[in-house]
């Protein structure tokens, strides 16, 4: 990833995902005052003077207990420090020192990474050096105060951070693809994830709502890098509850919003549910391409009609998405994950494709050769001047016509069926932007006749 990494340790509650935010300078790991909160591991960019680096947010350690998450948390955070140039501890200065935290000093004190001790909740510069002094009985050297909410004494500690972080004077610049893997709980997103990695990289357990954060991991194939955003499971509306399933699932629905392809995964035994074609509208709705991945294909019993039933029932289902490419996997045996890849690349490639005016217009003049747009009932008949592209990501095209409303549902989906026959854009959605335009418009010089249908 070619930038130093620094990870944030220590027990839950403590205030790690607030330090996070706050040397990443965004609102961007999940805050909420419930232990356990951050589960996986998630990197964001930041800085301080000529520095930079990723901070690396980690799940809160507990050692004396090894129910639900707590080992694979311990698990994560051990990964996490050793790709990590320098760790911070956060322990909670309005406490004072714990077994926990003796503990986790203990740990710590075998990696082979130098820790910094950050006592927070330190709100008051007086006090907080007097809650800090606690601290040296950790044994890990100078414990710095300070308030990860308000951000008294960062600077300290951030002057310190930076004598063990080495310069990057260059970061390679890379044509990445990002790609956010989405679905519902427990369809089989984090042992895809991990399927793409190799490793244990997000924690996978059968209780849905594990993974709380949007999760980037970088992988590469045959020179491609890819960006891949693991999310929360996202539920219907009415079963969301505020707090931190509702924060999960608002960044999920910022990985769509900021990937170039989104792998949306169906749970081959339960098939297609609302929730799914919820999902599928929503992706629409952003503009992303789309890959739909049908996971748990290894459980289906099969005989030679079950694949072609099955991709009869999503094209019933999933009509408005019939664009995307499909692909069965299993994500536990890894059977055809690599293959996901592959539609990646292709549906990235066409979000992004461009096309010229005159070849929009060939398609265009042979549609309406074959059927003509239609005619209201004063006998006015739609006329399409002209069309051109005017963006990518996705496609965006816009129509110029006598009068949109002219141009009813069924003749614009049929305009979009001839520049899907004709020039492919699979795997990903486009857009028909309908304009009116007057005819003495057409006619005063603004656009060549050449270029009229």
């Amino acid at each position: 990833m070619g930038l130093p990494i620094v990870a944030i340790i220590g027990r839950p509650n403590v205030g790690k995902s607030t330090l996070v935010n706050r040397l990443a300078g965004e609102q961007t790991a999940i805050v909420h005052d419930e232990p356990g909160v951050t589960r996986d591991r998630t990197y964001m960019p930041a800085y301080w003077n000529d520095r930079e680096y990723l901070v690396v947010d980690t799940g809160g350690l507990v050692f004396n207990d090894d129910t639900e998450f707590l080992p694979l948390i311990r698990q994560q955070a051990l990964a996490a420090l050793r790709e990590a140039s320098a760790a911070i501890f956060v322990v909670n200065g309005q406490t004072g020192p714990s077994p926990a935290d003796e503990e986790i000093a203990e740990w710590l004190r075998q990696q082979p990474v130098p820790v910094l001790l950050a006592v927070n909740k330190c709100e008051s510069p007086e006090q907080g050096i007097i809650q800090a002094a606690e601290f040296w009985e950790l044994g890990l050297g100078e414990p710095y105060p300070i308030s990860a909410i308000h951000g008294n004494g960062t600077g300290d500690l951030l002057d310190e951070l930076i004598k063990y972080i080495p310069t990057v004077t260059e970061v390679p610049q890379t044509n990445e693809i990002k790609v956010a893997i989405v679905g519902r709980p427990n369809v089989g997103k984090s042992s895809l994830l991990n399927a793409f990695v190799g490793e244990e990289r997000a924690i996978v357990s059968p209780i849905s709502g594990t993974t709380r954060d949007a999760i980037d991991t970088f992988i590469e194939r045959d020179g491609q890098q890819y960006r891949l955003i693991d999310t929360a499971g996202i539920r219907k509306k009415k079963n969301i509850d505020y707090g931190t399933e509702f924060f999960s699932i608002n960044r999920a629905f910022k990985a769509i919003r900021r990937a170039d392809v989104v792998l949306l995964v169906i749970d081959a035994l339960d098939g297609v549910t609302e929730q799914d074609q919820k999902l599928a509208g929503r992706i629409i709705e952003d503009g992303r391409a789309c890959i739909v991945v049908v996971n748990k294909w290894d459980a289906i019993e099969k005989d030679s009609h079950t694949i072609y039933d099955y991709e009869k029932t999503l094209q019933e289902r999933l009509h408005f998405t019939d664009w995307a490419s499909t692909i069965f996997v299993s994500a536990l045996t890894g059977q055809r994950v690599e293959k996901i890849l592959e539609l990646v690349n292709q549906s990235a490639v066409e979000h992004k494709r461009r096309v010229s005016t005159s070849v929009i217009n060939d398609v265009l003049e042979e549609a309406v050769r074959w059927h003509s747009p239609p005619t209201s009932r004063g006998g006015r008949q739609g006329k399409i001047y002209y069309g051109t592209q005017v963006t990518t990501q996705p496609p965006t095209i816009a129509l110029f016509v006598n009068e949109a409303k002219r141009f009813n549902d069924n003749y614009r989906r049929y305009i979009e069926r001839q520049f899907r026959q004709q020039l492919g854009f699979k795997g990903t959605p486009i857009r028909l932007l309908w304009r009116s335009k007057k005819v003495r418009d057409m006619e005063s010089g603004n656009v060549n006749r050449a270029t009229r249908v």
